[in-house]
């Protein structure tokens, strides 16, 4: 199907379809093509392991898509089109190597108990963090969907020297500088409970000692606490199968397994694409490419010398590797039966072993004790496994994409096709070592390593689930590349977008909605 339309977009991740919902809804005709054979890039379900056990492949955790600016303007029309959400009153826990355990439900005096098991001062310093939380809450979320340009971080930082007053701007400016590990030492003082909150920097590339790395921790925590987490009733997929419906609806087209071969331009203009299959498509008024900033210049060419450094310059996370599990039951947990109540139990037992995890991985290793991430969404969401049973999803954090060595020397393989299935089973011995048995409860288990991730998605080069690491120099107004935070290019009418683009990883739909207000005047 040749054709032309107002915007064609590449790649149908929950960045590109969000764009191409809301420009659509602009009265914009929209083509999406994908070169998967699903839609939906990291977001996306299915039987994995046995039939009738629907697996996330990555993303799981649906809050900031439910939360977002993108579905309050859209949320109406993507329910009809049978967007659904599972509420999650228990949203994260940790098991300790000591048999202990701390979590974060939406009921504060859940969360303050389990706090008070471990030290009385850090449930009194949580409650005041909870409590101010209402006041906070808008600098930082005002800065996390606000445009990333310079005029508009000039405005946002006005507005909060305004408020705040000297002093508290400075306060706060020290604290989006902050290392998670300085941030939390100075704020709580058992070691449980600021590994319970550090987990969450690992999910964005924020290892302890990583500067600009504390807000992550905190947010992921006061959020848990105000809001809990959601997720898709079914599978995550259900984000991607309801906008792929809304935009179809409104004329607009999404194609499947339709690589494209290369963005077609008229000087220093785009002007649309061409397919591997041959066919060009047109773009009168806007080429979206949904791609990790090293593919754009093999599908522009040349742009000009500073950005396509700055493309192939861009660094990349660690990888993950994810482990699903078809259970006959639930891991009974050594720590306490409770954690069988929380969506995510995270095994990650320090801010030193964290930090260890991360050097490891990022020398290449295959790091002795990796942190776990084990979902439970059958927990919440029973219709994702026949009766009775469970799925369990299991992220390995950190995993590299290019194998040099094994930091507990056990493991001689240096390739992922033959390094993969120890590498699962010394991740499952620490599973089994925080809830014993649970090896003898799975009926099936599928690995997806690093490669195959890469494999199935391009824009996870590495493995890297977050399309590119958020260290300081490369968010904010230099995510991809400083001037181009808004998604913009050299190419005229070329625009980039997805979890490499400000405001970065994460379900939310940021970069495509922010874009797509952008060109279409709000």
């Amino acid at each position: 199907m040749a054709g032309t339309f107002d915007a064609v977009l590449i790649g149908a991740g929950h960045n590109t379809l969000a764009a191409a919902l809301h420009l659509s809804a602009k009265g914009w005709r929209v083509g999406v093509f994908e070169q998967a054979p699903v839609a939906g890039g990291a977001v996306k379900t299915g039987d994995y392991t046995l039939p009738g056990f629907r697996h996330d492949w990555a993303a799981m955790n649906l809050s900031l898509f439910a939360g977002s600016p993108f579905f309050k303007a859209h949320g109406a029309e993507l329910s009809r089109h049978g967007c659904d959400f599972v509420p999650v009153n228990r949203p994260f826990a940790s098991s300790f190597p000591d048999g202990t355990w701390a979590g974060v439900s939406t009921d504060m005096a859940e969360t303050l108990a389990t706090f008070r098991a471990l030290s009385r001062r850090d449930a009194e310093t949580w409650e005041g963090l909870v409590a101010r939380f209402g006041a906070e809450a808008p600098h930082l979320f005002g800065l996390l969907g606000s445009k990333m340009t310079f005029r508009a971080l000039a405005y946002f930082m006005f507005k909060t020297f305004r408020a705040k007053g000297a002093g508290g701007t400075l306060d706060f400016t020290r604290f989006l500088l902050s290392s998670p590990r300085a941030w939390l030492e100075e704020t709580f003082e058992h070691p449980h409970i600021r590994a319970l909150l550090a987990a969450w920097g690992m999910h964005l590339d924020f290892a302890p000692d990583i500067a600009g790395g504390a807000m992550f921790p905190y947010l992921e925590g006061m959020a848990g606490q105000a809001f809990g987490m959601a997720l898709g009733k079914g599978g995550a997929d259900v984000i991607v199968t309801a906008l792929t419906a809304a935009i179809t609806a409104r004329g607009g087209v999404v194609e499947t397994g339709t690589p494209v071969a290369r963005i077609l331009r008229d000087g220093s203009r785009a002007t649309g694409i061409e397919l591997a299959d041959g066919r060009r498509i047109t773009a009168n008024r806007a080429v979206i490419a949904g791609v990790a900033p090293r593919a754009l210049t093999r599908l522009t060419g040349e742009t000009t010398p500073a950005f396509d450094r700055s493309m192939a310059a861009f660094r990349h996370a660690p990888g993950t590797m994810m482990i699903h599990l078809a259970m006959d039951g639930l891991p009974d947990w050594r720590a306490g039966p409770e954690l069988q109540r929380f969506a995510y139990v995270h095994l990650a037992p320090s801010l030193d072993q964290m930090a260890r995890t991360y050097a490891q991985s990022q020398a290449g290793l295959l790091p002795d004790e990796p942190i776990l991430v084990v979902g439970q969404p059958t927990v919440f969401d029973p219709s994702r496994a026949p009766a009775g049973k469970h799925v369990l999803w299991v992220q390995v954090r950190m995993a590299p994409g290019t194998i040099t060595g094994d930091a507990k020397g056990e493991i001689g393989a240096t390739d992922w096709t033959t390094a993969a299935e120890p590498f699962a089973d010394r991740a499952l011995a620490i599973l089994e070592a925080h809830a014993p048995g649970t090896t003898a409860k799975i009926l099936a288990r599928r690995i997806v390593t690093p490669v195959e991730l890469e494999a199935d998605n391009p824009n996870l080069i590495g493995g890297d689930q977050v399309c590119g690491s958020h260290h300081l120099s490369q968010n904010f107004v230099f995510r991809p590349a400083r001037g181009h935070a808004d998604g913009s290019t050299p190419l005229a009418n070329l625009h980039l977008t997805g979890a490499a683009v400000w405001p970065g990883a994460g379900t939310g739909a940021g970069s495509g909605y922010l874009l797509a207000r952008k060109l279409a005047g709000n």
